[in-house]
């Protein structure tokens, strides 16, 4: 697992420092057998939030989001479904606790057949959880958002835009 300088946004910030990114990327929902979620304690921000990423050079966004969830959860899956799409600007564009900002355009996707145990696997989590969706702790307003139109999505099976 490379560095976060050895990224390909590490190099990117390297160049453009703190200015605002355009950014696509993908987000997961992980359910398990009972109905909860997965959710990180993520180091950043010091809140809850689902797994995600940004694709590295070369690398497909399915892809991409399998390897993030082995990396930050340790859990491994064979596939992902898209359930929906995350671009509004007054929820995506965040500005992290270094000054970076990003504006996210993320697809989002659920996971419901995984193997191993959850477990906090990097330094972008302090704990990874399961929560059941009426019971969700204090999260990011994007990633609250994300789980919202995951249960929307298995309601009624249309694919979400928010």
């Amino acid at each position: 697992m490379a560095g976060f300088s050895e990224s390909y946004l590490g190099r990117l910030r390297q160049v453009v420092g703190d200015r605002l990114i355009l950014m696509p990327g993908g987000r997961v929902v992980v359910e398990d057998g009972v109905g909860r979620v997965l959710l990180q304690h993520r180091s950043d921000f010091d809140l809850w939030g689902v797994p995600g990423g940004a694709p590295e050079e070369g690398e497909d966004l399915t892809a991409s989001i399998l390897r993030e969830l082995k990396e930050e959860t340790g859990l491994d899956a064979a596939e992902a479904i898209p359930f929906g799409f995350a671009s509004d600007p007054a929820f995506e564009t965040i500005t992290y606790p270094n000054g970076h900002r990003c504006q996210y355009f993320i697809l989002l996707f659920a996971v419901r057949t995984f193997q191993g145990e959850a477990t906090v696997a990097d330094d972008e989590s302090h704990a990874v959880e399961w929560f059941t969706p009426d019971a969700l702790p204090q999260m990011l307003p994007n990633m609250r958002r994300t789980v919202e139109a995951y249960m929307r999505f298995k309601e009624s099976g249309e694919f979400q835009v928010i």
